[in-house]
């Protein structure tokens, strides 16, 4: 799972990339990637589109052979319940509250277009939660 997240401060603003790797049942191993643009970014829209573009820039980096060698890591494990999916996740809501709706189907469709499952909220912990606990 992949995600950004983002917080405005007096100078700047900070992008946290988190990337976890979950082992259902016997936790996860996360790190990070921060980035720092030294402007105020107030607009969320561009927030929002730095955020994906960051989260799109890691998960390009699982190339084919990455992933095929991930893959072959847990293939022994199948039949014992373990899967390999890619998720981006995204720090946007579709509720009437979120003032972020507006641009899920935007955000959505670049995460899909590189073959990776978008998780918006309240599925999309890694960039709510994980990454946002970075950004302060």
């Amino acid at each position: 799972m992949i995600g950004t997240d983002s917080q405005v401060h007096p100078s700047s603003t900070i992008f946290i990339t988190g990337i976890v790797i979950q082992n259902a049942g016997k936790g996860a191993w996360a790190c990070i990637r921060k980035e720092i643009v030294p402007r105020r970014m107030l607009q969320i829209h561009e927030r929002i589109s730095k955020e994906t573009s960051l989260t799109e820039e890691i998960a390009s980096l699982f190339t084919k052979e990455r992933k095929d060698a991930l893959i072959n890591i847990v293939l022994p494990f199948i039949y014992q319940g373990a899967s390999f999916t890619m998720e981006g996740h995204i720090d946007i809501g579709s509720g009437m509250r979120n003032k972020t709706r507006i641009f899920v189907e935007e955000m959505v469709s670049r995460i899909e277009s590189m073959g990776i499952e978008p998780k918006i909220k309240p599925n999309s912990f890694v960039a709510s939660h994980y990454a946002n606990r970075y950004t302060k």
